[in-house]
C-alpha cells in the first residue's frame, strides 16, 4: 500500500527525536555521529530514526568516501508548509471575524454608556 507523501512527512514528524534531527540538518550537512551525539540512544536506533525520514523523502544520504553526510531535503516540508497555509488562512480569516464582531459588542457598550 502507498502511503501519499503528505502522510508520510507528518508520520515522520511525529516523534520528537525525528524533528530534532531535522532541526540539526537545517543547519548544515552531518554523519550519524554527529547527529546521535544529543541523544541517550544506540547507534542502531538513531538509524531507524533517519530511515525513517529517508522513506519520508525529508533527509538524503551522500557519499564521501567512508563519510556518509546527511542532508535536509525542503520538499516535503515545503508541501506541509502549503497544506497548512490554506488552514492559516482559514483561521486568520475567523479571527478576523472575531475581531470584528468584538469591535462591534464593544462600541454598542460604549454607546450605551454614553446615554
Amino acid at each position: 500500500m502507498q502511503v501519499d507523501p503528505l502522510s508520510s512527512t507528518l508520520s515522520a514528524l511525529a516523534d520528537p527525536t525525528r524533528r530534532a534531527i531535522i532541526a540539526r540538518l537545517a543547519t548544515g550537512e552531518a554523519t550519524v555521529n554527529e547527529l546521535a551525539e544529543p541523544f541517550d540512544m544506540s547507534l542502531p536506533a538513531i538509524s531507524k530514526h533517519l530511515k525513517v525520514l529517508e522513506r519520508a523523502k525529508l533527509i538524503s544520504r551522500g557519499r564521501n568516501a567512508q563519510w556518509r553526510p546527511c542532508r535536509l531535503e525542503p520538499e516535503p516540508l515545503k508541501a506541509l508548509d502549503n497544506w497548512l497555509e490554506e488552514y492559516r488562512q482559514l483561521w486568520d480569516r475567523r479571527l478576523d471575524r472575531l475581531e470584528d464582531y468584538l469591535a462591534t459588542l464593544q462600541a454598542k457598550d460604549e454607546t450605551k454608556e454614553d446615554e
